[in-house]
C-alpha cells in the first residue's frame, strides 16, 4: 500500500518515535545557508527592486507568485504531500511538488518535516518558546527567517513509502535553491532584468516573509470556529491573507480537520487551492478528495461558533458534546 492509502486523517503521519520525543526542551540556532538565501532575496528585493521596477515585471512577479503558491506549495506541498487531501498519479504529484520548491523556501522533505514537528509540539499540552511565538513580532521573525529550533530530544522522521524513497523529492531537497535558475534564464530571455528581479528575487522575499507572518498570526490571535482540547497553541483564521495565500490562512479549519482538501469551508472564506483541487478533480486528475463531511468524526476538538458543526460528518456531534 502507498502512504496514502495507509495514512491516519489525523495523526502527523511522518513522525515516528513519539512516545520518547520532547516538544519543550532545546534551544534555536542560526540556520547559514537558509539564512544567507533569505537575507540575500530580501535585500536584492529592497534594493534592486524599486531601480528596475516596470509593470510587465510586477505582472511577472504576480503570476508567478500565484502558480507556485497554488499549484505548488498549498495543494503540491501541504493538502498532497502531507496531509494526503486527495490521490492523484505520481507524474501529477511530482509536477505540483516541483512548483512548491520552485516558490523557494525548500525542498519537499524538508518541508513536510518542519511542518510535521511543528504540527506535532503544538499538539501538546506544552512545547518550546519558539513554536509558541513568545518573542515580540519583529524578533519572531529574525528566528523564524534565519534559525532552526533543535530539540534536544526531537522525533524521528519517516514520510513513508513513495516519499522518502523518492529519488526526485531527495534531489529537490538537495538543490531547491538551483531551481531558481532556469527560472531566472527563462525570465531574462524575454523580460530582462527587470523580470529577473521580480520573478525571482521580490518573490522569493515576498513569499517566505507572508510565510511566516501568516505562522505568527494564525498562531496567535484572530477568529476560530474551532479549539483542539489539550493543545497548547490553538490556530485562528486570518481573513485579510486568504487571497495571497490560498486558503490557507484559514488555520482554525485546517488544524481541525488537517486531512481536508478544503480550507475555506464557511461561505465566504476564500479558497484557491480548494478551487484548484475542484478543477483538477472535473478534470480527472484526482480523485478520493477529502471534507470534513467524508472524513470519520474527529474525537478532541470543540466548536465555538454555532455554524462550526454545519461542514463536519455524522456522528462529529455527539463525539463533541462527550468532550465538551
Amino acid at each position: 500500500m502507498t502512504a496514502m492509502q495507509t495514512s491516519d486523517a489525523y495523526k502527523v503521519n511522518s513522525l515516528t518515535h513519539l512516545d520518547t520525543a520532547d516538544p519543550v526542551h532545546g534551544r534555536v540556532t542560526w540556520d547559514p545557508w537558509r539564512s544567507i538565501w533569505n537575507a540575500s532575496m530580501l535585500s536584492a528585493a529592497i534594493v534592486m527592486g524599486p531601480i528596475l521596477f516596470s509593470w510587465d515585471g510586477f505582472v511577472v512577479f504576480l503570476v508567478i507568485s500565484a502558480v507556485t503558491l497554488c499549484a505548488g506549495h498549498s495543494v503540491g506541498f501541504h493538502r498532497r504531500l502531507i496531509h494526503r487531501s486527495f490521490g492523484c498519479s505520481k507524474w501529477l504529484e511530482r509536477t505540483l511538488v516541483w512548483f512548491g520548491t520552485a516558490v523557494g523556501m525548500g525542498g519537499p522533505l524538508w518541508t513536510t518535516r518542519l511542518h510535521d514537528s511543528r504540527d506535532w509540539a503544538q499538539r501538546q499540552p506544552d512545547c518550546h518558546a519558539f513554536l509558541r511565538h513568545q518573542r515580540t513580532f519583529w524578533i519572531d521573525g529574525l528566528l523564524y527567517l534565519h534559525g532552526t529550533l533543535k530539540l534536544e530530544n526531537p522525533p524521528g522522521f519517516d514520510p513513508g513509502p513513495g516519499i522518502s524513497d523518492d529519488p526526485f523529492y531527495r534531489f529537490l531537497d538537495r538543490t531547491w535553491m538551483l531551481h531558481q535558475v532556469p527560472i531566472g534564464l527563462v525570465l531574462y530571455w524575454f523580460g530582462g532584468w527587470s523580470w529577473v528581479i521580480w520573478g525571482i528575487c521580490v518573490r522569493v522575499a515576498a513569499c517566505t516573509t507572508m510565510h511566516w507572518f501568516i505562522s505568527y498570526f494564525a498562531h496567535t490571535r484572530g477568529p476560530q470556529d474551532w479549539i483542539v482540547d489539550g493543545a497548547v497553541i490553538q490556530a485562528h483564521n486570518v481573513p485579510s491573507m486568504a487571497i495571497p495565500t490560498m486558503g490557507e490562512s484559514w488555520h482554525s479549519n485546517h488544524h481541525a480537520f488537517p486531512s481536508s482538501a478544503r480550507h475555506g469551508l464557511y461561505p465566504g472564506q476564500i479558497d484557491f487551492g480548494w478551487n484548484f483541487v475542484c478543477v483538477l478533480e472535473w478534470m480527472g486528475l484526482v480523485w478520493d478528495v477529502k471534507v470534513p463531511a467524508n472524513l470519520p468524526p474527529r474525537t478532541g476538538i470543540t466548536p465555538v461558533t454555532d455554524r462550526a458543526m454545519s461542514v463536519a460528518a455524522r456522528g462529529q456531534a455527539e463525539l463533541s458534546e462527550g468532550s465538551a
